[in-house]
């Protein structure tokens, strides 16, 4: 039996884009999942449990993305991603103050 794929484009609103802070939030988020979860960028993979996968993805705040879930609990991972990436995460990124 083959796992139902589910797909959903995002785009990146982080004002930094997905760098390291933002994608081990990302990466731990999907960890919390048992389906397979891939970003997906000109038709580069990524899983999106990897942080080091994230980040070869090189996305800067706008990019448009496909989040990619299958498995058993795919369309409540897609869900939690989809709030990752519109800014309705439980967590914020954590904003540091400038330098003088």
């Amino acid at each position: 039996m083959q796992k139902e794929e589910i797909r959903l484009d995002v785009s990146v609103c982080q004002d930094m884009g997905l760098h390291a802070r933002p994608a081990a939030q990302l990466a731990r988020e999907a960890g919390s999942f048992e389906s397979d979860i891939y970003l997906v960028l000109d038709g580069d993979s990524a899983d999106a449990k990897s942080v080091l996968d994230i980040l070869s993805l090189a996305a800067v705040k706008g990019t448009r993305l496909s989040v990619v879930a299958s498995g058993p609990d795919a369309a409540e991972a897609v869900e939690q991603l989809r709030r990752f990436f519109c800014n309705e995460s439980q967590e914020t990124e954590t904003t540091w103050p400038e330098q003088s």
